[in-house]
């Protein structure tokens, strides 16, 4: 199977966010409904990175996006500053806490990676709750004001799938530098990356900071979009989900969580009341699982090469017959 072009994966999110920002105000609860997808579809990039990449399978992603979202909230309703400021904390809190989470995880086998990323997750929560002075406790902090410029819905949605883009295009670049090299030789086999020389723990902690940023971008842009944050907007849940939507899209390729996201997002709009809610999605999520180990991506990556397979497989038995008719 040929290779993709360069830059494929970019031009896809470009005509994908094109399209979203153009059907979107068509109609207002679609709107809504793709806003919040992109912002999911941000945080789902990052547990992406994190697990489909770097092998990290951490369950810290909506921790991340909730400091990013307590960040510019607090700056925002107790300091007054523009939303701009409160991007640049959105970003950096996340990395950093990513950084020393990984240089402490990386080493540890994947449950163990897990169950660490959750405690953390589940420590934050409870230091949300309780930190009334901060983030306003259970009650939360209201009244977050909107992004300069992007007040109108409709706008705010532009934003939004420009930063999904950013985020595979620098995805995309990362996976092609030399750097998206080495982290592939490392989830591939940590012990040959070793003896080529490649700075294994750096790296991981480089790829789980990368993804903590992101993660947190997706807060600070959920925060200025509701204009509301308490310790239940993004809690454990939104982790689950975000490395589920990753995993059922394909986590090791670029496109696969924001596919997931949609898929997801699409499934649970369209399933009946709410009490079967959890028996449906589950069960979809099962027998897609099922089917496609590997994430839709992959289910269709693997088609296309049995399909490959089978046409130089025809091709060859078709060069003898060719030959004789050439030189009989």
């Amino acid at each position: 199977m040929k290779p993709l072009p360069r830059r494929f994966n970019t031009w896809v999110m470009l005509g994908v966010g094109t399209v979203a920002c153009l059907v979107a105000p068509l109609n207002p609860v679609w709107l809504d409904t793709i806003v919040l997808t992109g912002i999911l579809s941000l945080i789902s990039l990052s547990a992406g990175l994190s697990f489909g990449q770097a092998g990290i399978l951490s369950m810290a992603q909506g921790a991340f996006a909730a400091i990013g979202a307590y960040s510019t909230a607090v700056l925002a309703t107790r300091l007054g500053l523009p939303a701009w400021f409160g991007l640049l904390l959105a970003v950096s809190l996340p990395a950093l806490l990513a950084w020393g989470l990984a240089r402490l995880v990386t080493g540890m086998a994947p449950l163990a990676t897990a169950l660490a990323t959750l405690a953390l997750a589940t420590l934050l929560e409870i230091l949300a709750r309780n930190w009334d002075a901060i983030t306003g406790g259970y009650v939360g902090i209201a009244g977050i004001p909107p992004i300069e410029g992007f007040e109108a819905p409709w706008r705010f949605n532009i934003l939004v799938w420009v930063f999904v883009l950013l985020a595979v295009m620098g995805y995309e670049n990362l996976m092609r530098s030399a750097h998206g090299r080495a982290l592939n030789i490392v989830r591939h086999d940590r012990t040959r990356a070793m003896a080529d020389g490649v700075a294994v723990a750096p790296l991981l902690s480089a790829m789980l900071a990368t993804s903590g940023a992101m993660a947190g971008a997706g807060g600070w842009l959920y925060a200025h979009y509701i204009t509301y944050m308490s310790p239940h907007s993004l809690d454990t849940h939104v982790s689950i989900s975000a490395l589920l939507m990753a995993v059922v899209g394909g986590a090791g390729y670029i496109l696969g969580p924001v596919l997931g996201t949609f898929l997801l997002n699409l499934l649970g709009k369209l399933l009946p009341a709410q009490e079967a809610q959890g028996l449906f999605y589950g069960g979809a999520l099962v027998a897609i699982l099922v089917a496609a180990p590997e994430g839709l991506l992959g289910w269709v990556h693997r088609l296309m090469e049995r399909r490959a397979a089978r046409r130089a497989q025809t091709q060859a038995k078709a060069a003898p017959a060719r030959a004789r008719e050439v030189n009989p």
